[in-house]
Formats: C-alpha cells, sequence, structure tokens
C-alpha cells in the first residue's frame, strides 16, 4: 500500500457525498416510479416490463467487474477513478431523459426503444458508479475514515432520494400541464427529468472536483487480471458481503418498486391531515422513508463503534425482517401503522448501508495483507454487481407477482391484486431482509481484525512479505 497519510478534509468528505446524492436522484426515481412508469405511461403490460428488467439488469450487472478491471488499471493525472466520475456525467444525464421519453411509435418499436434506452442508461450508470464507490477504498487507509465518509456518502444518498421524491410529483404536475389544458404526462416525464440530469452533472463535477485519491497499489504490483481473480475467488469475506449485499437489495427493491402500487391501489385515501395541513399520501409515505434512511445513516457510526459494524448490520436486517413481514396483517385503515412502520423500517435500512461500503473497503485491505495485491476496483465493483443484480431480481419480482396477481393498469384492483400488493411490501422484501442478516452473521472479518490489518499495511508488512 503506496499511500499520501494526509486525512480527508470535511470539504473533502462533501464533496463525495455529492455524488451519491446525484447517483441517488436517479436511482431512487428508478426504484420506485420507473415501472409505474413503464406500465402506466408507456404502456407496457407489468409482466413485459419484470422480463426487460431481468434481461437488461443481468447485462448490466456483468458489466460492473469489467468496468472495476477498468478502471483498476487507469492511470491518470486526476487518478484512476474521478475521470469517470467527470467524463460521465453528461452522458449519465442525457441516456436519462431518453429513458424517460415516450416516442409516439407502435407499441413492438417502443419495446424495443425501452430496451435501448434503459440497457443504455445502466451501463452509463455502472460507467460512474463503479469508479464512484471505489474512490472510498483509495481516499483514506483509516477504517474510521471510511466509515465516515461512506456515512456522509448514505446521508447524501438518502438526502438526494429525498430531493428526487419530493420533486416528482410537483415537477410531474407542471411540466405536464405547461401550456395545455390537458395533462400529457409523457412530457410531463421527459421534462422533469431533464431538471434531474442538470441537478446532477453538476453534483458530479463537484465531486470530481473536491475529492483526492491517496491509496495507490503496491509499487512493485503487476497488472495480472488472472491474479486479481484467483484471489478474490479465495476472499471468503467478500462473498459473505456479496450474500449480504444482494439480499439486502432484494428488500429494498421490492419495497420501493412496489410502494407507490401498494399506495395508489390500496388506500381508499389519497391524502392525509398532519398538523391541519394535507399531505398526498404517497409523497409523505416516500419522503418519510428517506428521512428515516437519513436518521439510520447518523446511527450507524455510534452504534457500530458501541458492539461493532458486524452486530449493528445483523440485528437491524432481522429487525425489518419482522417488522416487513408484519405489514402484510394491517389494513387499509391503519395509515398511521403503516407510517410508523415505514419508519422503523426505513431507519433499519439506513443504518446498513454505510457499514456495507466500509466492510468492502476492509475487504480490500484484507485481500491486499494476504495476496500482496491490491484490486480495489474490482473488489468494488462486486457492490456494484450485487445492488445490480438484488435490484434486478427485485425488480423482476415485482412486476411478474403483479401479473401473477393479476394487476391491470388504471382501474380498480380485484381483491386479488390487492393481495399481491400486500405481500409484496410484506413477506417477500422481509424474507430478502432475513437472509441478509443469516449473510452477515458468517462474517468474521470484525473490528479488532481490521484494525490490525491497517496497522500492519501501513507498516509495509502483508502475509506475504513477512509469512510469521
Amino acid at each position: 500500500m503506496i499511500l499520501n497519510d494526509d486525512r480527508p478534509s470535511l470539504k473533502e468528505k462533501v464533496g463525495y457525498g455529492l455524488g451519491d446524492f446525484a447517483s441517488s436522484m436517479f436511482w431512487k426515481l428508478f426504484a420506485v416510479y420507473l415501472m409505474i412508469f413503464y406500465t402506466d405511461v408507456f404502456g407496457m403490460s407489468a409482466a413485459a416490463v419484470g422480463t426487460m428488467f431481468l434481461l437488461v439488469r443481468v447485462w448490466d450487472a456483468a458489466n460492473d467487474p469489467i468496468m472495476g478491471i477498468i478502471a483498476d488499471r487507469t492511470n491518470t493525472r486526476w487518478g484512476k477513478f474521478r475521470p469517470f466520475i467527470l467524463f460521465g456525467a453528461i452522458p449519465f444525464a442525457l441516456v436519462g431523459v431518453l429513458t424517460f421519453t415516450t416516442p409516439d411509435w407502435a407499441m413492438e418499436y417502443k419495446i424495443v426503444y425501452a430496451y435501448v434506452t434503459y440497457s443504455l442508461m445502466m451501463m452509463v450508470y455502472t460507467l460512474v458508479n463503479v469508479p464512484y464507490g471505489s474512490l472510498l477504498g483509495v481516499m483514506s487507509s483509516y477504517s474510521e475514515d471510511r466509515t465516515s465518509l461512506a456515512s456522509f456518502r448514505m446521508v447524501f444518498a438518502f438526502a438526494g432520494g429525498i430531493a428526487s421524491l419530493a420533486m416528482v410529483e410537483p415537477l410531474l404536475a407542471y411540466f405536464s400541464t405547461f401550456g395545455s389544458s390537458e395533462p400529457d404526462m409523457k412530457a410531463g416525464w421527459m421534462y422533469t427529468v431533464m431538471v434531474f440530469g442538470l441537478i446532477c452533472s453538476i453534483m458530479f463535477y463537484f465531486t470530481f472536483a473536491w475529492t483526492k485519491e491517496r491509496v495507490q497499489p503496491p509499487a512493485e504490483q503487476q497488472n495480472s487480471l488472472k491474479s486479481d481473480f484467483r484471489n478474490l475467488a479465495k476472499n471468503k469475506h467478500w462473498f459473505i458481503l456479496l450474500g449480504a449485499a444482494l439480499s439486502t437489495l432484494i428488500f429494498n427493491s421490492i419495497r420501493d418498486g412496489s410502494a407507490v402500487y401498494y399506495l395508489k391501489y390500496f388506500f381508499a385515501i389519497k391524502e392525509i391531515d398532519i398538523f391541519g395541513i394535507s399531505f398526498s399520501l404517497i409523497a409523505t409515505y416516500l419522503v418519510i422513508g428517506q428521512a428515516a434512511n437519513i436518521v439510520g445513516v447518523i446511527l450507524a457510526k455510534p452504534i457500530s463503534t458501541y458492539i461493532g459494524k458486524k452486530n449493528t448490520f445483523m440485528y437491524a436486517m432481522f429487525i425489518a425482517a419482522f417488522l416487513s413481514i408484519s405489514v402484510f396483517y394491517l389494513g387499509n385503515d391503519q395509515v398511521w401503522m403503516i407510517l410508523l412502520s415505514q419508519v422503523v423500517i426505513s431507519m433499519c435500512a439506513g443504518i446498513i448501508f454505510p457499514l456495507l461500503w466500509s466492510m468492502y473497503a476492509d475487504t480490500a485491505d484484507y485481500s491486499e495483507f494476504t495476496t500482496g495485491r491490491r484490486s480495489t476496483g474490482l473488489i468494488f465493483s462486486s457492490a456494484s454487481f450485487a445492488q445490480k443484480m438484488g435490484w434486478t431480481i427485485g425488480g423482476a419480482i415485482t412486476g411478474w407477482t403483479l401479473a401473477f396477481y393479476g394487476y391491470e393498469a388504471n382501474v380498480d384492483q380485484s381483491e386479488s391484486a390487492k393481495e399481491g400488493l400486500r405481500m409484496m411490501v410484506s413477506y417477500l422484501p422481509g424474507l430478502g431482509a432475513l437472509l441478509s442478516g443469516i449473510f452477515i452473521y458468517f462474517y468474521s472479518l470484525t473490528d479488532d481484525v481490521v484494525e490490525d490489518i491497517n496497522i500492519k499495511l501501513r507498516s509495509g508488512v502483508t502475509a506475504v512479505s513477512n509469512p510469521e
């Protein structure tokens, strides 16, 4: 490990966080609204969307390790990872707009358009976000800095999610009626995403400009792809995190993808009164979930300092699993209990994400210590891979479950369809959270072990150089 021993400043942590603010504006837009955009605006069937999500996202997830390999082997005056954030920002915004554009074509051609634009969107997302995630692993060699950076990242990520969810409906309402007496949701979506794209491009620039890469591979390390994959295959901690991350993203993806359907079609009321002011039920549910995520992120560091990253992660997922399953037994007249459950479950979800990213950085150190080689991009690309695959499986399950229970767009739903919606916000995500907690139970790279590894690496000692 070659490093510059200065520590990340507050400005640098903010700059790093802005990158996930930008990414999460689009990610939350995709997670919550893309399915319902394709079914209720674009005009595709739920089953067709579920299949598209599966096929496109599997292809996209396979690109993540490739992007990690490319980033690991990139050498510029700006570093390995930051150039991709700079030069990927504008394509990220432009392709995002195309994804939410509805051409006036026959349905078979529209489906081809959806596959092409959605595939491009996911590829550009990979181009920016694999290097962005990897950047955390090279900004500092200190575990506490990484947890702090991951916490900043997650606070800004959930803040970006709040901004996204709070802006969508007002912007849609404005742009869909701009210059027209009749709402045009197709135009509304296209112009709304243009606004998002502009904001995201600016945020990515500041991430590039305000961050610094300090940790470099050992000077004698050669670029051996075979060795990188062989070492990764021996890293049991990486496999455990991969399973936990995949399960967590299935949990999150199903909850996010089904939320708007659940609130739109299961509840008779569309607004709730808070202190005498009426708020949209959908917006309230989504925004308080994001706010609770931020509270969870803030709690992650003090709780994990007290009981350790592993225990914090595991208990949060078990609580989320129990409460998620409990939601199935709440009726459509128990709105406040639904909102309370959303708050607590979202806090649990917020707690685990900064820990997950920090733990990936720890596995990169473990890999370097045991093998003498550092492959930060490849290891962090697995995090993006798990994120995409979890989103893939969760999105496909959401679409197929809607179709299985007889969902039809923009009509009153049958009792069977309503039961499906209840399953999609309770048992299905609950099982994902439970599985994630079980994976982490077997994780043995504890905080004390990581600290010992970091001390040795900063002293230039590895298991390879000093087998004793």
